[in-house]
């Protein structure tokens, strides 16, 4: 798994410049879906949706400070009670006391907090506010975005160097053989059959990539979309919300062509670090003996904006932000270089794991994703629904997609809505809200919405958790406590025999 990565910008979804050479092996290898979108555009919320497989508003994970409840069944509990060692190496960005969920133990810390620090983003609902990134200066999150370029080590790098350096050790204390090695005979398999989540934070901001990384893209051609001269009419009450809220205005030089090139240049740069990582975790798989019955999962928590439509990081539901990457490959090699169109949410990763490993229908629970084993069995192709959702930090109401068929639906609480076909409008420029042609398709996507979902309901709730989530945040300040996990991070000495 990574962050903030957009499908749209990997050689594996067709991009002609980025270069993923292993993630392109493993969708080769494996399948593809082409249609897969987060349910919802910001971390915390998304990951812990990945985790339970339920909209964000039923386990209120609402922002980057919402806590996931302990009494949420995830994927990874199930998998325990099915025998598997569950095991996370990096980021997850839990919130709360238990920074576990059902893993059996974690190879690291996470690189973000556990508290309710980012509480000050989403209190109080005031769309006239001006949030600041500390408490003491009014920073912009939009500055992160100026400083693209070089840096041979940060914080984001060593982090995700430790990550991978735990998950590369785990996997060769479950190896089922010593590669190369002629003075020690093959170690006997584990009996025990293992789920590992890898969690990388790349490629998220800031971005700074070595300079090795940077320098692989200096004469390649980094496409910079034009800006068309009605950008900002084109523009919905979350748009203008979010750009206020990310620092747009705020940050010179931000939406430059030059920065927006270093943007790109740096992006790339990160995408193509992860891919690096992807291909040495399956040389491990194949070095260990273990690729021959190990499934193998790639995703993304959701996308980037990158400047596309005068806009920076996440939040928002157009394609460059909603949509993730989604590999399976298997090892048998099923399905090998097959890709679905369906449309597939996050949230059917968990249930698609469950199914996969064996776990016992009374160990099951009801969720919002499905299974995609029944999906990838079946011939033809199914017709689904995917829903995201994205109500505080940042936007000052409830705000839902609905995509189904060539159409995507984005519906602001009270405020405005979007209508895309995406068939014939890709870029999503076009906002066919309000023509009465698409009367019937509008009514049917806002009936499903408040069928599901109860949006005052939801408004009064975030409203309600971020006042005591400022509250809990100030006291455990003053006691100086926090909610930081320290990980077993010894080394794993059958890595090493």
């Amino acid at each position: 798994m990574c962050d903030q990565m957009t499908p749209l910008m990997t050689g594996a979804y067709g991009h002609p410049v980025v270069k993923t050479p292993n993630i392109d092996k493993l969708a080769a290898e494996g399948v593809r879906f082409e249609r897969a979108y987060t349910s919802c555009p910001v971390c915390a919320p998304a990951r812990a949706s990945f985790m339970t497989s339920k909209h964000i508003s039923k386990i209120r994970a609402y922002d980057n400070c919402s806590p996931l409840a302990s009494d949420e069944v995830t994927f990874a509990h199930q998998l325990t009670l099915a025998g598997y060692d569950t095991v996370l190496s990096g980021k997850m960005h839990f919130i709360g006391p238990d920074q576990l969920h059902g893993f059996q133990r974690r190879l690291t810390h996470d690189i973000t907090p556990t508290g309710f620090t980012f509480a000050k983003f989403t209190y109080p609902r005031d769309e006239n506010v001006q949030y600041s990134h500390t408490e003491d200066e009014d920073r912009p999150i939009g500055i992160e975005y100026v400083n693209a370029g070089v840096r041979q080590w940060s914080i984001q790098n060593a982090f995700d160097e430790e990550t991978h350096f735990r998950a590369v050790e785990y996997l060769y204390s479950r190896r089922t053989q010593v590669g190369g090695s002629i003075q020690k005979p093959p170690v006997p398999r584990d009996p025990t059959p293992f789920c590992l989540c890898v969690s990388y934070s790349a490629p998220h901001e800031p971005f700074h990539v070595t300079s090795d990384l940077w320098d692989l893209y200096e004469y390649d051609n980094i496409e910079i979309p034009p800006y068309p001269s009605d950008m900002e009419d084109t523009y919905s009450q979350m748009d203008r919300w979010l750009n206020s809220f990310h620092g747009v205005d705020r940050v010179p030089g931000l939406l430059s062509k030059e920065n927006r090139y270093k943007l790109r240049r740096a992006y790339y740069g990160m995408v193509t670090y992860v891919d690096r990582k992807v291909g040495e975790l399956l040389d491990a798989l194949e070095r260990t003996g273990l690729r021959e019955n190990t499934v193998v999962i790639f995703l993304s928590d959701h996308g980037e904006m990158l400047g596309d439509r005068g806009m920076v990081q996440k939040r928002t539901f157009y394609e460059q932000s909603s949509r993730i990457p989604l590999i399976m490959q298997f090892p048998d090699k099923r399905y090998a270089g097959t890709v679905r169109r369906e449309l597939v949410s996050i949230m059917d990763v968990g249930p698609t794991i469950v199914d996969l490993g064996g776990v016992d229908a009374d160990s099951k629970v009801e969720t919002d994703g499905e299974s995609l084993v029944a999906l990838l069995e079946a011939n033809g192709v199914q017709d689904r629904t995917v829903i995201s959702e994205f109500h505080s930090e940042g936007v000052y109401a409830p705000c839902f997609m609905v995509r189904q068929g060539d159409y995507k639906y984005i519906y602001v609480h009270g405020k405005d809505s979007q209508l895309f076909d995406l068939e014939s409008d890709p870029e999503e420029w076009n906002n066919l809200s309000g023509k009465p042609e698409f009367g019937d398709v509008e009514r049917r996507f806002r009936d499903l919405i408040f069928e599901k979902f109860d949006p005052d309901a939801i408004e009064a709730d975030v409203v309600a958790s971020n006042k005591r989530k400022i509250l809990i945040d100030s006291a455990m300040k003053k006691n100086k406590t926090s909610w930081d996990l320290a990980p077993r991070v010894a080394p794993h000495k059958a890595a090493y025999e």
